[in-house]
């Protein structure tokens, strides 16, 4: 599903940005990173996560999303006969009980029916100690569709045991996972197991600053979506109209959906934490403004030209140049007003990415 202008070109979304700009670890605590406000007039605002409580005011709801980071990297050998060639595999999609879609390096190495053995050789002994799939099917972009031996509770034990975190490439590339990123690589609401990527923005909130919302009167409300390894995956058209998004499960409950309605109604203000929880109720939203309950895949791709339905503020980290996340907030606040925003915070030092600072952006109206 796609709100795209036929117009505007890739270049439209591209800036300058500074290699040292790229966060590789957190601030510590989490909400001592930066937060730039963004309004749609006046002065750009330079504060600090901690100092959220202040923009917000009793009656807004907070949009959090729960899902949970597996450590969806995974290496392993490709078996074809008597050959071995090493493969790493980031799931990608889980679309049934033994079944993911997944990103496969080197793609053009593997056939339908080549067995790949994840994980440590030894002790294979015991049936749960091994993390064995069959190459089910085969799409672009090194896109294949893994079937595992395992499945349910014991595959998600076995990914859990062998996996890595599935840091972002623009860290991966600088320093390896490490201990450290199995916690700073998640939130502290985070719940349901299924991305394969942190709801980012997520990653500054507290449990001092979550009891300081709570007593003002802001709300938090919990949605899920689980962020599928084409979050990362370069914008490879010239003309964003021809970009297609990946799929992405999500889910809005019914008591959720309508307090947020009753929220809105009362004069509070929708504020998502992460464009995915933004993304994920743009498409549970009709055209009234009203969020539905909602429990299925979405692929919904927002570019300046979109009129927003249920969403009044976004709290997001800075994203990459020419991507998806970057057009999305254009859309949001308006192409020159985060072009100016992404200009200052480069001038300024903010540290950009998942690991980076974050901006509280207001909707254009």
């Amino acid at each position: 599903m796609a709100f795209t202008s036929p117009f505007m070109t890739l270049d439209d979304f591209d800036f300058h940005l500074p290699d040292d700009r790229i966060a590789l670890r957190p601030a510590e605590p989490r909400d001592a990173a930066r937060l730039l406000v963004v309004a749609p007039e006046g002065p750009l605002r330079d504060l600090t996560v901690r100092d959220l409580p202040g923009e917000l005011r009793a009656g807004d709801v907070l949009v959090v999303n729960d899902t949970r980071v597996i450590p969806a990297r995974l290496k392993g050998v490709r078996i074809r006969g008597e050959s071995r060639v090493a493969v790493e595999a980031t799931l990608h999609r889980q679309t049934a009980g033994h079944v993911w879609t997944a990103f496969m390096r080197p793609g053009k190495r593997l056939a339908v029916g080549d067995r790949i053995a994840f994980g440590a050789a030894e002790d294979r002994a015991c049936a749960l100690a091994s993390l064995d799939a069959t190459v089910r099917d085969k799409g672009e972009g090194g896109e294949v569709t893994l079937a595992f031996d395992l499945s349910g509770p014991d595959l998600m034990a076995a990914i859990a045991e062998r996996g890595m975190m599935p840091l972002p490439p623009y860290i991966a590339a600088k320093r390896p996972e490490d201990a450290r990123d199995r916690a700073d690589y998640q939130t502290i609401y985070a719940a349901e197991d299924g991305s394969v990527a942190a709801p980012t923005a997520g990653l500054h909130f507290t449990p001092e600053l979550m009891d300081r919302l709570a007593a003002m009167g802001v709300g938090v409300e919990r949605v899920t979506l689980h962020v599928g390894a084409g979050t990362f995956l370069p914008v490879k058209v010239e003309r964003i109209a021809e970009h297609r998004m990946h799929a992405e499960w999500g889910e809005v409950a019914v008591g959720v959906a309508e307090r947020l309605n009753a929220a809105r109604a009362a004069g509070g203000r929708i504020v998502c934490v992460g464009t995915t929880s933004l993304r994920l109720l743009e498409s549970a939203a009709g055209e009234d403004g009203l969020i539905r309950p909602f429990a299925d895949e979405t692929a919904i791709f927002i570019t300046p030209g979109y009129r927003f339905r249920a969403v009044d503020g976004l709290m997001t980290n800075f994203h990459l140049p020419k991507s998806t996340l970057f057009m999305l907030v254009a859309a949001f606040s308006g192409l020159e007003r985060m072009h100016a925003a992404y200009a200052h915070a480069v001038e300024a030092g903010y540290r950009f990415y998942s690991y980076g600072d974050a901006g509280l952006l207001w909707r254009a109206r």
